[in-house]
């Protein structure tokens, strides 16, 4: 009966260990449980310059990547333990319900359609939807102003129909993998505008100031947020954190001036955290 008693306490203890451990790190599926054992997979845009681009020599930068860095390390994960995966628009879900990534920050706009599929920490950042114009095409003076010109975005954004259902009926879409093809396009003449969030348009037109304009009309206003993994509650709560860390010691404001300062667009205030 002791023999008994002592298996049965064994293994009781065993179970609490167990359950002690899981809650400290969380599951191996859940964002915490990822960032125990040390490495982290994150989902950026690669094509976005001031926000996520991977250059030409290989490396990652972007106001997005300094805020995935910051949010890694306060989950205790080193950046340089971080493997980057790019995350288009139309892969964003697929990416978390998957597993092939841990969390997604890729200018990733918060509506009620993406919310059934995955959650959200933050917002971390507040952008509204402008056009970027050819400098010398003075027609376009906002999104009434594309009946009849072809209107440049990415498959898997809302950005461009929008303006199609609510300014311009008669404006014909045009869509491309990467927004730096649209902006290709346009600097060829094949489409007349490119719309998404103005401080994507911004660091485009930085880029090619002696060619390109933002209109600078922003019609929308939008969130950014995490993208993470339906029903991981305690890995919001704990991005949320982190975001709010970084917006109070002054590291948000550096990393959005040192990326996207420069293409002199107008520096928002932080928004609340509001999704956890």
């Amino acid at each position: 009966m002791r023999l008994r008693g002592s298996l049965r306490a064994t293994a009781a203890i065993a179970v609490l260990m167990l359950l002690a451990a899981c809650g400290a790190s969380g599951p191996a599926d859940s964002l915490t449980g990822a960032a125990a054992q040390g490495k982290l997979t994150i989902g950026i845009r690669y094509d976005q310059p001031g926000i996520g681009e991977k250059t030409l020599n290989g490396l990652y930068q972007g106001f997005d990547v300094d805020v995935a860095k910051y949010v890694a390390t306060e989950l205790g994960v080193d950046p340089a333990n971080i493997t980057w995966k790019e995350a288009e628009p139309a892969d964003r879900e697929t990416l978390l319900t998957s597993g092939k990534v841990d969390m997604v920050v890729a200018a990733y706009t918060i509506n009620d359609k993406r919310k059934k599929l995955v959650d959200f920490a933050g917002p971390y950042f507040t952008v509204g939807q402008d056009l970027l114009v050819r400098l010398s095409d003075t027609s376009i003076t906002g999104p009434q102003s594309l009946n009849g010109k072809k209107l440049c975005s990415v498959a898997g954004s809302t950005s461009a129909q929008q303006v199609k259902d609510k300014f311009a009926q008669q404006t014909q879409l045009v869509e491309y993998s990467r927004y730096s093809d649209c902006v290709t396009a346009l600097l060829a003449n094949i489409v007349d505008a490119v719309t998404t969030d103005d401080v994507i348009l911004a660091g485009y037109a930085a880029q090619n100031p002696e060619l390109l304009r933002v209109v600078g009309k922003p019609f929308t206003k939008d969130s950014y947020g995490i993208g993470l993994r339906k029903g991981d509650a305690d890995g919001q709560r704990k991005v949320d954190a982190a975001l709010q860390k970084m917006i109070s010691t002054g590291a948000w404001r550096s990393a959005l001036q040192s990326n996207v300062g420069s293409s002199g667009y107008q520096m928002p205030s932080p928004p609340a955290i509001t999704e956890g």
